[in-house]
């Protein structure tokens, strides 16, 4: 590369970082906040997981319908919905692929979404559209969940394990909950899926004490109570049998690391 080249892209990048710098203070003067990171990845493993429950509930919270969450990308207000909409879907499709979603179904809905979100005109049609492509992934990715031909007691119980992790579940509230004696739950669960129903809840509780330790700023000490589980020796122990690791060495090894 010539000397001319290299003064020319030393320029560039000093002017770039003029431009950063004054958007920065602008940002600080009015009080300008992006949506914290780790809620964004928060929200992307909830469409990944199939929870449409929560999806639903938070909606109206996610950075595209957040105008004091969102960056401006575009002067024009339309435009800017658009853009943040595309890097929506961009995410919400990797994060689905990670789940077990097939690249080409995940990269093909991609695609359709931002092709309808293209041709709206208004900022209420392309909303309304980000509400049903964030409840269709997750659909999908819930379905994922039910395609292994499990009886509808066990989908249910399955079902209900994915939206109760947070809570203490026992065989003892499944049963109850599809009407059907324990020990006969238990059988069909173990044939059905391979596991235990205590095997299967803490293999789940386990990924998501994962991706929290991936994605998230909680401590250690703060995932093991919200999984519920016992004791923070009781989480250590569990998680280091399932992973070799330790939850704090899980987070030293995989702490953001598919976004750097």
């Amino acid at each position: 590369m010539c000397p001319g080249n290299r003064q020319q892209k030393g320029r560039d990048f000093i002017d770039t970082n003029k431009e950063l710098n004054h958007q920065l203070f602008l940002q600080r003067e009015n009080d300008i906040n992006h949506s914290p990171y780790e809620n964004e990845l928060a929200f992307y493993g909830l469409v990944r997981d199939g929870d449409q429950k929560k999806i639903i509930e938070l909606m109206d919270k996610s950075p595209l319908n957040d105008p004091e969450g969102r960056g401006r990308l575009s002067q024009d207000e339309v435009r800017n919905i658009k853009y943040h909409f595309i890097v929506s879907v961009a995410m919400i499709s990797r994060f689905c692929m990670e789940g077990g979603m097939n690249s080409e179904t995940a990269y093909s809905l991609s695609d359709l979404y931002i092709q309808k979100a293209d041709i709206c005109t208004s900022i209420e049609p392309l909303i309304e559209l980000h509400r049903s492509m964030c409840s269709d992934y997750a659909g999908r990715m819930r379905q994922l969940r039910r395609n292994k031909v499990y009886s509808k007691h066990i989908v249910l119980c399955i079902d209900y394990i994915y939206e109760n992790l947070q809570k203490r579940i026992t065989v003892s509230i499944l049963a109850k909950h599809v009407n059907l004696n324990e020990t006969y739950l238990s059988k069909l669960f173990q044939a059905e899926t391979g596991k235990s129903v205590s095997g299967y809840i803490r293999d789940k509780k386990i990924e998501a004490a994962q991706n929290m330790l991936k994605y998230s700023d909680f401590s250690c000490l703060n995932i093991g109570n919200y999984l519920a589980f016992s004791s923070q020796s009781h989480f250590i122990q569990v998680f280091r049998t399932k992973t070799g690791l330790t939850p704090q060495a899980y987070r030293k090894q995989h702490f953001r690391s598919n976004w750097k």
